[in-house]
């Protein structure tokens, strides 16, 4: 069960192949994600990943790492700080800092982190409901 501070920890990264596949996907084919000489001359200087593209991660982890199966995503927001480049890895944070038992509802702070710099790249908050486990 879910309390208040339980918190869970992820370590992800996507590939530039994973990049592109977001960006047909999606059809978001801004040049700075998917063009090198774009890119290059940009204040990033090589290719970032599209921010959803990282805030994604969370979507695995609530639905099927934690709390899990069953588990109904119902709110996200994301606050983008740092960019984020493919092949580096970043690890995905989520710390429940309210639940509701009765509703069966937790309010979890989500964060990536860039390993190597301990620097964060996104911060949110995430609501979600899981009747059995939380």
């Amino acid at each position: 069960m879910i309390e208040q501070g339980t918190t869970y920890q992820h370590p992800f990264s996507f590939s530039q192949t994973e990049v592109e596949q977001f960006a047909a996907v999606t059809g978001d084919k801004n040049p700075i994600h998917i063009d090198k000489e774009y890119a290059a001359k940009t204040i990033f200087k090589q290719p970032i990943m599209h921010g959803f593209l990282g805030g994604s991660v969370f979507s695995k982890i609530f639905g099927t790492l934690f709390p899990g199966e069953g588990t109904i995503y119902l709110k996200q927001t994301m606050e983008f700080k740092k960019p984020m480049l493919a092949d580096e890895k970043y690890e995905a944070v989520c710390t429940a800092i309210a639940v509701d038992k009765e509703k069966h509802k937790a309010t979890m702070e989500t964060k990536i982190i860039h390993i190597a710099s301990q620097q964060v790249v996104l911060i949110g908050e995430a609501i979600v409901m899981n009747k059995e486990k939380i």
